[in-house]
């Protein structure tokens, strides 16, 4: 069986030659783990930057309340087609084409929304940018993971979230600097240009996975990178995984062989991030109907940031008590939360505790989902199979967005909330009985283990 380690060539492939320095290898793996977090971090930037906008944008361009849902709800419509689209890109073509193109797209998406006149046009602005992030989603933690170590591996990938959750606080306190600034919902909305001119400057020179090359029958050059770089990489379970995978493509995330990992996959992330997403973009609107409009501000400050904290305590027990137990009883514990305030709505501790338990520990679980999705596909569908339960998890979270602000209407805050713990509750069901423990599995064995419901 061999292992072995790799990193940097600056096209498809790289020749054998002689040993990366291992000055060379750690500034490839800083390289990579920058490009990928600063990824992570503007998708977040671009999903949170909405939350204090939305007020500006619907008195300057006359929102109704569809257009305000469908402006909201927009990233994670283009997210729903952005993963598997790149995903299977990457799948068919490499990962490292298709990791620079995608930051591409949203550094042109950022500027052009300082430009728009309408509704219409930030939507499809906004859309296209979903759809880029589909792809980061599909692309980043996947080839990061693919360079990783079995050991610390979960660390690692859990880390992106807390870039994801630095990035969504950051466009909180940028979008709260331009509140009181006339058309100041344009510079903080197009500010992500900055961050995605950074990311893709580095993301220039990140070399083609091993694992990927492996998976298309291109040892000679994989081994060379391995050999050259120095990767952790199990070849003959690789190879092995290789000859067992009988298809590709989007059918084989529904064969006999992966279609427990694509249920699994998609639906706990869906349950996680649709109450989320939903309340975190409508927060002003949600706390008015509890009667506490005046605090709102405060509160989405205090909830972006406790949502660092919860992310950042999910990535430091990840290695330690195991993937089912940082996925499960949390499940169990924000559904009460969310039920509790909606029962309880007139009072304000009930309201805080509940919300704070909420949002530290649906964010220390989100550390996941860079986690899981990537560890129960094998590496010829592991793009495809991210980016399809990244668009799963999106279709849930953008029905719920559109929906919210008519939700409380309609029905008023309590239901809202209610609905929101209902789906914690199924994401808890569905992750009792999927969810293997993948803690310390190299890849493909992970994969292997996913698929034989170890």
């Amino acid at each position: 069986m061999a292992t072995t380690p790799v990193t940097e060539h600056n096209g498809p492939s790289t020749p054998p030659g002689a040993p990366a320095t291992e000055r060379e290898r750690k500034r490839l793996h800083t390289k990579l783990k920058l490009a990928t977090q600063i990824g992570q971090g503007i998708d977040g930037y671009i999903i949170g930057g909405i939350g204090l906008a939305m007020g500006a944008i619907t008195d300057d361009l006359h929102l109704t309340s569809v257009e305000q849902g469908l402006v909201g709800a927009a990233p994670l419509i283009g997210i729903f087609v952005g993963g598997p689209l790149f995903g299977r890109l990457a799948d068919r073509f490499g990962r490292r084409p298709v990791f620079l193109i995608d930051m591409v797209i949203f550094l042109v998406g950022s500027v052009l929304q300082f430009f728009v006149v309408d509704g219409p046009q930030l939507f499809l602005i906004r859309l296209v940018m979903g759809v880029a992030i589909g792809g980061e989603y599909a692309i980043g933690a996947p080839l990061l993971s693919e360079y990783a170590g079995r050991r610390g591996r979960g660390r690692l990938l859990a880390s992106l979230e807390i870039s994801w959750y630095l990035g969504y606080a950051l466009a909180t306190v940028v979008g709260a600097l331009f509140t009181s600034v006339d058309g100041g919902w344009r510079w903080s909305l197009a500010s992500s240009a900055v961050i995605a001119l950074v990311c893709v400057a580095l993301r220039g020179g990140i070399p083609e996975s091993a694992r990927w090359l492996l998976s298309q029958g291109r040892r000679d050059e994989a081994e060379a990178l391995i050999e050259k770089y120095g990767i952790e990489v199990d070849v003959a379970a690789e190879l092995d995984e290789r000859d067992e995978v009988r298809q590709d493509g989007f059918r084989a995330l529904f064969s006999r062989q992966h279609i427990r990992s694509t249920v699994f996959a998609s639906v706990f992330w869906a349950a996680l991030v649709l109450p989320y997403f939903a309340i975190g973009t409508f927060w002003t609107d949600v706390f008015e109907a509890l009667h506490m409009g005046d605090n709102a501000v405060a509160a989405l400050l205090v909830y972006s940031f406790t949502a660092v904290a919860g992310v950042t305590a999910g990535c430091l027990v990840v290695e330690r008590i195991g993937r089912r137990k940082l996925l499960i009883p949390p499940f169990w514990i924000t559904a009460g939360c969310l039920a509790l305030v909606a029962v309880w709505p007139s009072s304000t501790p009930v309201i805080v505790v509940g919300f704070l338990f909420f949002i530290f520990l649906n964010a220390a679980s989100s550390a996941l989902t860079a986690v899981y999705p990537l560890e129960v596909f094998p590496t010829s569908l592991r793009t495809t199979g991210v980016g399809f339960a990244t668009a799963m998890s999106r279709v849930g979270a953008a029905i719920g967005t559109f929906l919210l602000p008519m939700g409380l209407d309609h029905f008023g805050a309590e239901f809202v909330l209610l609905v929101g713990a209902g789906v914690l509750v199924v994401g808890a069901v569905v992750s009792q009985f999927l969810a293997p423990e993948t803690t310390d599995l190299d890849l493909a064995r992970a994969a292997r283990t996913a698929r034989e419901g170890a």
